[in-house]
């Protein structure tokens, strides 16, 4: 049994390609575990519960923001963007955990977590503004991140609040300020109108569902230095140091065009905006297995239209196994050996730290091998499917196809930009070839086929 929380969305915008990212990993995480024989209990929290913008307990409430910018209530906003949520990651095809748990519904269990660590002398309240934990009464604070906590000034890390008697330590319970007149409140033991703070949220919740001590942890690698440091803190405060987290899975960032996602750059994508460009959401997913989680990734709608012509490829190769693997005959000795060691090969890159670069070249590579028998490519392609997560199965033979004169006209077209390597007026015929109700599909050898979409 493996036991395996993953930082969930905070549902007050849209889903975007960064959070898919981390999302998508986590499922191969999660598949991979499962191939290899482990029953894997996976909690996701989604955090409906509006905390503060700041790593430093302080700004505005996003929750409260997206209601603004959105004109609705705050708990209409977190449906609408937890559902997104969902919704994303079925394109993505990613597997839903066995609990999803929103924070609004734990919030009994995270003020009990509080009213713990009170009692056993970790926490201090700053008046008009909330419980904090006391990180100097935990002598390895910081290990996660390798915090140097003598040489860390106060402001350097997170904003500082007046009352605090250590820059390192963070909110546990925060009140409503006079005026403020939250949408989500809670009645607790130091002010009637109060609300939790963000990094209880996840102790409580995996501890609700998982116990004391969890096996993996997922989220972000800018979750380490504040967020999982914290998490740590107050857990193992509550359990007497004993180890919160055997292993820690960080995810790095998705760049787009080399810059950070940002409003102000107008380059915060989400998958709709995929499907607006007639870009399939399993080009993106193949798109993102191409590099390994703890590497910093650069998107570009270049190296998309890239990943597309491969799934295009791929489905294509797919659709030719399904038509011909059952004419073949029965695999000799040697061709059954060739194939486990594809198996094996592949497997191994995979278990390894989810090495899925070097694992996807392993199939291409098997793909393309014609010592094998065809139903043992197919076969084979669909066991590495099962942690690649490309929904391989659910494709189907095609049909023979008459071609309009219009398509074939943009189809010779494209072919002669193609030859030409004009590759913006080739991806401007494939998109008109959509319009008119077909795909086109790069084959080996340059050459092009159509399916009806």
């Amino acid at each position: 049994m493996v036991k395996l929380y993953a930082c969930g969305p905070t549902v007050y915008d849209y889903t975007h390609l960064g959070h898919l990212r981390k999302y998508v990993m986590d499922d191969v995480l999660v598949r991979v575990l499962r191939h290899a024989g482990f029953e894997v209990k996976f909690v996701r929290n989604v955090t409906d519960v509006g905390h503060l913008a700041s790593d430093a307990d302080t700004g505005e409430d996003k929750l409260e923001k997206g209601a603004k910018k959105y004109g609705q209530s705050v708990w209409d906003i977190a449906q609408t963007f937890e559902d997104y949520f969902h919704y994303s990651m079925d394109l993505m095809n990613a597997v839903r955990p066995n609990i999803t748990a929103r924070a609004t519904d734990s919030v009994p269990y995270q003020l009990d977590l509080v009213k713990k660590l009170e009692e056993k002398g970790f926490t201090y309240v700053i008046p008009d503004d909330g419980v904090y934990f006391d990180t100097s009464k935990l002598a390895d604070y910081g290990k996660l991140a390798k915090l140097d906590l003598e040489g860390l000034q106060a402001g350097a890390r997170v904003e500082q609040i007046e009352g605090k008697k250590n820059p390192t330590d963070f909110a546990l319970w925060k009140f409503e300020r006079e005026g403020e007149n939250r949408a989500m409140s809670w009645e607790s033991p130091w002010s009637k109108r109060s609300f939790p703070g963000w990094h209880i949220e996840c102790s409580a919740i995996s501890m609700e569902h998982l116990g004391e001590q969890l096996d993996i942890h997922t989220g972000g690698i800018d979750h380490i230095p504040v967020h999982h440091t914290n998490e740590i803190a107050q857990s193992e405060a509550i359990t007497g140091k004993k180890p919160f987290v055997r292993f820690w899975v960080h995810h790095n960032f998705l760049l787009i065009e080399g810059q950070k996602m940002s409003k102000s750059l107008e380059n915060i994508y989400t998958v709709d905006d995929l499907l607006k460009k007639d870009y399939d959401p399993m080009a993106f997913r193949l798109l993102l297995l191409g590099a390994h989680y703890r590497s910093e990734m650069n998107f570009t709608w270049k190296n998309l239209e890239g990943a597309q012509v491969s799934w295009e490829r791929l489905q294509d190769k797919v659709q030719q196994f399904l038509a011909s693997k059952d004419q073949d005959p029965e695999p000799t000795e040697a061709q059954a050996a060739t194939e486990q060691q594809y198996r094996q090969r592949f497997f191994q890159q995979l278990e390894n730290d989810l090495h899925t670069p070097e694992g996807l070249a392993i199939m291409w590579e098997m793909v393309g091998d014609s010592e094998l028998t065809t139903e043992q490519r197919y076969n084979t392609l669909l066991s590495f499917d099962e942690v690649l997560g490309l929904g391989l199965a659910r494709i189907e033979p095609t049909e023979e196809l008459e071609i309009p004169r219009e398509v074939q006209r943009l189809l010779d077209q494209r072919q002669a930009a193609r030859a030409a390597e004009n590759w913006e007026e080739a991806d401007s015929l494939r998109q008109q070839i959509n319009a008119l109700g077909y795909q086109v599909i790069d084959t080996d050898g340059d050459q092009q086929q159509v399916k009806k979409l």
